[in-house]
């Protein structure tokens, strides 16, 4: 005689599954698992012999019910994400919209993230908190210093960019200045591990724990040396030990030599031509003393008498002093003096620089337009377009400011100002 369905022992075990899967939404113990493993068991062997094909599916349904049921106490073993990255204190100062991290004191600010990461802005240090994310944050030092203390976690990402220069760091610590007058980028690598891109680094440059490296801009000058040998040697004596330059793209300054040989070679070559040797001494940083022995000489004849290499030696180290009258008379009597060269052209983008200080930004702007008219695919193009980009969204007109980003994109979409102009770009 045929049973009923309901009495069949294949039906039976399956209601007893399904009675174990509705209360498997509770935590169950270790004992009671064991026991419903087993009942589960006796069932499908008192089965096994009359109806043998069921015995696969019933274990397939009996290891469901036991990951359903033990799920809530294996999750304890999975590491939930980490935790978002917040702001948790700002000291000696606030954070205005826009990100702006403004100082109420002579003290600078300090900023610590819920992680640990810690960031101290030096006094008068003009910074913003770009952007934060999940997983770190976006920094921006637009003038001056800042340390950093980095938390390590290989799961953060957090970025610093120095003037037209980016900080991509992990776990370290380090200290970042950068002169926009100057056009001098430093960072101190105390430990840890960074990455620098930017102008004449080009694909980048790892630093390792220890070193400390310097970005002359108006010269194209990369420089490498251990902290403890930070101090340039002047041209007559041997440099320190460990010293290197980066190799970096041609430019005006003759910077493709190492460190090592830079400042005795130039040296050996001011003193064959009988000239001051203004190009090892601005090599070695000796900038008062270039301005000393142009005082010395009388700043009109110097003007008149120097070279086309010593008259930009004198209006770098002129702009590094904050001397922006010194600084122009030199680069107009480049362009008088010297007007065929290629250093003429570039004197007009430098001029640029020296008004955004003190001639206003409509004298600047105008030069940058004069030098992309005579040189669009001159040395400082990206920069001249850069610049004029940043002071056209300084004066507020930010029509304009989007329109030379979306040119800039075009024309240089790799190039230093490549993030600003995106930002702009993305504005409404």
């Amino acid at each position: 005689m045929k049973r009923p369905a309901d009495e069949r022992p294949d039906t039976k075990a399956l209601a007893a599954l399904v009675e174990l899967q509705r209360d498997a939404t509770k935590p169950r113990s270790a004992a009671e698992l064991d026991r419903g493993l087993a009942a589960v068991r006796a069932r499908v062997a008192a089965d096994r012999l009359r109806r043998p094909i069921l015995l696969p599916a019933l274990a397939v349904a009996a290891a469901v019910v036991l990951v359903a049921a033990a799920a809530p106490r294996l999750w304890r073993f999975v590491r939930a994400p980490s935790a978002a990255v917040v702001v948790q204190k700002i000291e000696g100062g606030s954070l205005l919209e826009g990100g702006y991290l403004a100082q109420s004191g002579r003290g600078g600010v300090a900023v610590t993230f819920s992680e640990g990461t810690r960031v101290q802005l030096a006094p008068g240090t003009r910074g913003w908190l770009r952007e934060l994310r999940r997983d770190g944050a976006a920094l921006s030092i637009e003038n001056g210093a800042a340390s950093f203390q980095v938390t390590p976690d290989p799961a953060r990402r957090w970025s610093v960019e120095a003037g037209p220069f980016l900080v991509t760091v992990k776990g370290t610590v380090f200290d970042v200045d950068w002169d926009p007058t100057a056009e001098r980028f430093d960072l101190t690598l105390r430990r840890g591990r960074v990455e620098v891109t930017g102008p004449v680094v080009g694909g980048g440059i790892s630093l390792r724990a220890g070193q400390h490296l310097a970005i002359r801009l108006p010269l194209a000058e990369t420089v490498i040396t251990e902290i403890a040998n930070e101090r340039p040697a002047p041209p007559e004596e041997k440099p320190a030990t460990g010293a290197a330059a980066v190799p970096v793209p041609p430019g005006r300054a003759a910077v493709k030599r190492s460190v090592a040989r830079a400042a005795p070679e130039a040296a050996a070559r001011a003193k064959q031509a009988d000239v001051r040797g203004w190009q090892a001494w601005l090599a070695a940083g000796q900038w008062d003393r270039i301005l000393a022995d142009a005082e010395q000489a009388g700043l009109t004849a110097t003007l008149e008498k120097a070279s086309s290499d010593d008259l930009f030696a004198l209006a770098d180290v002129a702009r590094y002093r904050h001397r922006a009258d010194l600084a122009r008379a030199a680069l107009l009597a480049e362009r008088r003096r010297f007007p065929s060269s290629p250093r003429a052209l570039d004197a007009i983008f430098l001029l640029g620089r020296v008004a955004e200080v003190g001639d206003g930004t409509a004298r600047a702007t105008a030069l940058y337009d004069e030098y992309l008219a005579r040189a669009p695919d001159g040395p400082y193009a990206g920069e001249a377009l850069g610049r004029k980009m940043i002071l056209a969204n300084d004066q507020n007109d930010h029509a304009q400011a989007r329109a030379i980003a979306r040119q800039y994109l075009l024309r240089f979409p790799s190039g230093s100002y490549a993030t600003a102009a995106r930002a702009l770009t993305r504005e409404p």
